[in-house]
């Protein structure tokens, strides 16, 4: 995985290419139509992009280009639905948001940290619950749009949604590229040797910014589809998630870095409402 500094290593590389062949579908006004001519044009659209994935790559980096290329699929897919003439334009909206929330995570770490990239990088496989959230989430917007399909139309709610997950994840990034190759997604029990406490830039602003910006993001995207249930849901699930895990990474933090941690922990806040970080007796 070694390459020139400041160049983007092959897996990125490929990455990139795929999402970009997989978002190609947005070139395609098929999805809005119906018919079996339009359904058979997209699958060949994307059976054709798959087999080129094939012929240019092998494992591994076959495994990162197709979850690449789907990524870019449903972001593609989400562009049709948004500047359509569809009642879905807002869950286009959403998967737009979402498709290129993960795929950001995965370039950002093989631009930073390629030593730590793996397929988990992407955040596909984050967890049993990040799973049944994504899914309760589908559900309600499905069900409350076939039983009260005026409450999917309040543009002005689904823009405040989808201002609230372009701030958080541009926060999110933006600590992911100052913190540089401090950042990773697995909270490490041991310092590196070129480990160091990053306090500058949004790191002034907030202890952790990317749990403030994915926090705001995740609530954005209930915002954004008009799910009063998961609002609510999601607001109290991220926030127990992030409490107990910025406990957790506080703890290693302070090992790491001792008096020196506990110094910027007084003057910097956590960034979260009502989650000041683990608490430390002297």
């Amino acid at each position: 995985m070694a390459a020139a500094e400041g160049s983007l290593v092959p897996e990125g590389r490929a990455s990139l290419a795929a999402f970009l062949l997989g978002a190609s579908v947005a070139a395609l006004p098929l999805l809005p139509r119906s018919g079996l001519q339009g359904r058979a044009a997209l699958a060949l659209h994307v059976a054709g992009i798959n087999a080129l994935l094939r012929l240019l790559y092998r494992p591994p980096l076959y495994q990162i280009a197709i979850r690449a290329c789907f990524l870019g699929f449903a972001c593609g897919c989400g562009l049709l639905l948004s500047f359509g003439q569809s009642s879905w334009r807002h869950f286009g909206w959403y998967m737009c948001s979402l498709s290129l929330f993960h795929y950001s995570e995965y370039l950002m770490t093989a631009i930073n940290n390629p030593r730590s990239l793996s397929l988990d990088s992407f955040l596909l496989n984050h967890s049993f619950e990040y799973t049944l959230a994504a899914l309760s989430s589908w559900i309600e917007f499905t069900v409350e749009k076939i039983i009260y399909p005026e409450t999917k139309q309040i543009t002005w709610l689904s823009t405040v949604g989808l201002l609230m997950v372009i701030f958080g994840d541009c926060l999110r990034k933006a600590a992911m590229l100052t913190a540089g190759s401090n950042f990773n997604h697995i909270v490490q029990n041991e310092k590196s040797d070129t480990h160091t406490l990053v306090t500058s830039g949004v790191y002034g602003w907030f202890r952790h910014p990317s749990y403030v910006g994915w926090f705001y993001w995740s609530i954005g995207t209930q915002v954004l589809l008009c799910n009063p249930v998961c609002v609510v849901g999601y607001t109290l699930a991220s926030w127990r998630f992030f409490r107990e895990r910025i406990e957790e990474e506080e703890f290693t933090l302070i090992h790491f870095f001792g008096a020196e941690y506990l110094e910027y922990k007084k003057r910097v806040p956590s960034g979260l409402p009502f989650i000041k970080g683990v608490k430390v007796e002297l």
